[in-house]
């Protein structure tokens, strides 16, 4: 039943989320994953909706809306030049352990998130495209499978940081 409705669904997702996602400032493919997720969140808690299409054109204007707040509410950050004459030798060998740890720990993550995050820190400053093309993944997956890969990765690294 679930491919059926999957099948079912899948062009009237494309199309929802294609009408939408310029307004909420989001890429078509970030708003159709988000959504499926919420979808097979529903039907793995044996929830499944009544009416499908008329839920699945709410979920997409809700996940559409979220984006809209979500980006409207987040700030760039101002990345200041490090200036490593300035810093002690103790600073230096800390952020040095820490850097080491982070290594370490995105070694250990689970699937294609080591890959994914070596291309995110890399000192070349990729674009999602091109970390795309190099993981040979979309680029609307990229943004939750980050998610995924940060999540696993603090949770890997709370227990380091607790420590000191």
């Amino acid at each position: 039943m679930t491919h059926d409705l999957v099948d079912a669904l899948r062009p009237l997702l494309a199309a929802e989320a294609r009408a939408e996602a310029p307004a909420a400032g989001a890429e078509p493919g970030d708003l159709e994953q988000a959504v499926w997720l919420r979808l097979l969140e529903r039907l793995d808690a044996e929830d499944p909706p009544p009416d499908p299409p008329e839920w699945l054109r709410r979920a997409v204007r809700s996940e559409a809306r979220r984006t809209r707040r979500t980006s409207s509410l987040e700030q760039p950050y101002a990345v200041e030049p490090v200036d490593d004459d300035h810093r002690g030798p103790e600073e230096l060998a800390l952020a040095a352990a820490g850097g080491r740890t982070l290594r370490e720990a995105v070694r250990r993550l689970p699937g294609r998130c080591p890959r994914l995050m070596e291309a995110l820190l890399s000192p070349e400053d990729l674009t999602y495209q091109e970390i795309a093309g190099e993981l040979g993944i979309s680029q609307g997956s990229l943004g939750p499978e980050r998610s995924r890969c940060l999540g696993c990765l603090r949770r890997l690294l709370t227990p380091e940081v607790a420590a000191r």
